[in-house]
């Protein structure tokens, strides 16, 4: 199966913003939002955001895949919220009469909102760029409620932003968050972790890590035993 870095998936981003009709929501970065107010909301998962847990220990989460996909693209998307059910309490299912589902749809780059929001979800993997197992994991956490993991409260102390570097206009993709980090070490092989050029206005690194500068990051295929720890925590699993 081939994978691409989360390079790509940035690169995919960028153009989002620039894209958003009224049919779609507010994206930033790859997340999505009901309103700009949002984006300095608390920690989704202290408001009631994650999916409940059923009688039987495991959390049931339903979707729908657009039939605009092809059969080769929608197996990859499959493959991707099977792969929660080997290592999780996490159960993708498809959608019988559920209120709450996500909606996955090839719309204008990846994105997706932070855990759960209500009714139909647009969870969005733009079959020109966003069908990789490590991508449609990335936005499946989104979903879950994690964000990134540059973003992370105790950033400061494994990765410095350079942000000389930085686009212009696109340093909100840098903003440390109060994540719930759920014990968890910051990790560099993370899914969630951007790669080093993310963003870049100029071709140099728009983060570097610390102490080591040398330490690889940001070209995960599949989630680490990290992500996998910290959603089995959160959930309870």
């Amino acid at each position: 199966m081939k994978s691409t870095p989360v390079l790509v998936l940035v690169l995919v981003l960028l153009v989002v913003s620039d894209l958003h009709t009224e049919d779609e929501p507010l994206v930033i970065d790859d997340i999505a939002y009901d309103n700009e107010q949002d984006r300095n909301a608390d920690q989704c998962t202290s408001r009631g955001c994650m999916w409940g847990k059923s009688s039987d220990g495991k959390v049931y989460v339903p979707y729908v895949i657009a039939s605009h996909y092809s059969s080769r693209e929608r197996s990859i998307i499959e493959r991707g919220l099977q792969s929660f059910t080997d290592v999780s309490c996490i159960r993708f299912i498809r959608r019988s009469n559920q209120r709450d589902y996500l909606s996955i749809q090839s719309h204008n780059g990846c994105y997706s909102y932070v855990g759960r929001r209500g009714y139909a979800q647009t969870l969005s993997l733009d079959r020109r760029g966003c069908l990789y197992h490590s991508t449609v994991q990335h936005e499946l956490l989104h979903a879950l409620g994690f964000n990134h993991e540059q973003c992370r409260s105790d950033r400061d102390q494994h990765i410095r932003i350079l942000w000389e570097n930085i686009q212009s206009g696109l340093e909100y993709a840098f903003d440390k968050l109060n994540t719930l980090n759920l014990n968890t070490p910051y990790d560099y092989n993370s899914v969630m972790q951007y790669h080093r050029y993310a963003f870049s206005g100029n071709n140099k690194p728009t983060m570097v890590p610390i102490p080591n500068a040398n330490v690889e990051f940001g070209t995960a295929s599949q989630m680490s035993s990290n992500d996998i720890s910290r959603l089995n925590r959160l959930y309870k699993c």
